[in-house]
């Protein structure tokens, strides 16, 4: 029996390419990759043959908006903590989404290129990092966490671990840091175009970043064949970002209908985030969310919800996001319930799949239970469209998950 080949046999193929699970399934799985799918039987001599007996069988699931290195809410202080203890509780906190099933994540500011390189080295166990390296923000946005009488130089956070972004103004200088980014690595270019819950000095209604500043981030990451994602909750801003040319607007609580038919028409997408209003709502202040912060969270928690259905009736693709800060990383799975309170659990589902491939841009690699794919499977014990919440639960209902073709979670019989 060959460790590099897997044969699930009788699987529930459910990914979101279809509107129903596929019964009766073979999936073959060699290395890091899926070789065949068949709804016939498959054979491979050398194979471990895992009958699944009709249990669910999933691509890992994507999370398209994480920040790995936010290990406390109190994000100011988290800049100012050791990079050797930042690292070190990342690492525990990959390892939690893994063991939730998510086998990519896309950061939407903070992780570095040497993340990236520890999880593909095998230095930590995580799911594979989509990275924007640090946001983008203006003196006084939405990751300027100085505070009102902190004039210490934004120079300082351009390179700490801990910190989720880093300030530049103007247009010449968004250009160089946007450069900078993508050549440390990043896969794309994260901006705060809007003011934010967690920060000292920004409401929620500010916008972030004049025109010309948007526009020449939007085209320097054109330049470099990728694009931008934007923090945004209100509609002036949403509206704004878009027409500057913004792809993937992050939140997009308070949108409206006419919006919303502009980001459909503009190709644009939105990456809901409801989970962490929830949890900061409930949690934050005792968790050492600043009073300043938690006095914001019902400007925008409640809008949320509304906000799906907005989306969905405009043709706007969603993609699953979550935006947890410290102990709160725990609640990942939870957006899946959430949502389905008002969208069909199919298209929750495929938040998480199919529609985050697009996201991470990694279609036909991941989110799919097809050839070529990656071999990033999880089985599930139940039907996840007649319940959500066997998505949830710290992988509880999760027999096996695989990434790149290896079990890092493996219950089921030989």
């Amino acid at each position: 029996m060959s460790a590099d080949l897997v044969l699930f046999r009788n699987a529930r193929i459910l990914d979101g390419t279809h509107d129903t699970a596929l019964d009766g399934y073979d999936v073959l799985v060699e290395g890091g990759t899926i070789r065949e799918v068949s709804d016939r039987p498959l054979t491979a001599s050398s194979a471990r043959v895992i009958d699944l007996a009709g249990r669910t069988l999933m691509p890992g699931l994507i999370d398209c908006h994480v920040h790995v290195i936010a290990t406390i809410p109190d994000l100011g202080a988290n800049a100012d903590l050791p990079d050797s203890l930042v690292a070190l509780r990342t690492a525990k906190i990959m390892r939690g989404m893994l063991m939730r099933g998510f086998t990519t994540v896309r950061d939407l500011g903070g992780a570095d290129h040497g993340l990236v390189m520890a999880v593909r080295e095998g230095l930590i166990d995580g799911p594979r990092l989509v990275i924007c390296g640090k946001a983008l923000s203006q003196t006084g946005g939405h990751t300027d966490y100085r505070g009102r009488y902190h004039a210490r130089d934004v120079s300082h956070y351009a390179t700490k671990l801990g910190a989720m972004g880093r300030v530049c103004d103007g247009v010449d200088a968004v250009r160089r840091v946007a450069r900078e980014e993508i050549k440390a690595g990043a896969d794309f270019i994260k901006i705060m175009a809007n003011g934010g819950v967690s920060s000292p000095t920004d409401p929620i209604a500010f916008l972030g970043y004049s025109v010309e500043e948007l526009r020449a981030i939007v085209e320097e990451a054109s330049n470099a064949q990728t694009y931008v994602a934007a923090h945004l909750y209100t509609d002036a801003a949403i509206r704004r970002a878009v027409e500057c040319g913004v792809i993937s607007v992050e939140h997009g609580n308070l949108v409206t209908p006419e919006t919303a038919r502009l980001i459909r028409d503009k190709g644009a997408y939105v990456v809901p985030t409801n989970v962490t209003f929830d949890a900061l709502a409930k949690e934050g202040a005792g968790l050492g969310l600043p009073p300043a912060s938690v006095a914001k969270i019902e400007d925008v928690r409640e809008a949320g919800l509304a906000a799906l259905e907005i989306l969905r009736d405009a043709g706007v693709m969603m993609a699953y996001g979550t935006d947890l800060l410290g102990e709160m990383h725990r609640h990942q799975s939870e957006e899946f319930v959430i949502r389905g309170r008002c969208l069909p659990a199919i298209e929750v589902i495929r938040s998480a799949t199919v529609n985050a491939a697009k996201v991470v841009r990694l279609e036909g690699k991941a989110g799919v239970v097809a050839p070529g794919a990656f071999a990033d499977l999880i089985v599930v014990d139940g039907d996840p469209l007649s319940d959500l919440s066997l998505l949830t639960g710290q992988g509880r209902h999760m027999r096996a998950i695989m990434i790149d073709g290896r079990f890092v979670k493996d219950e089921l019989a030989a």
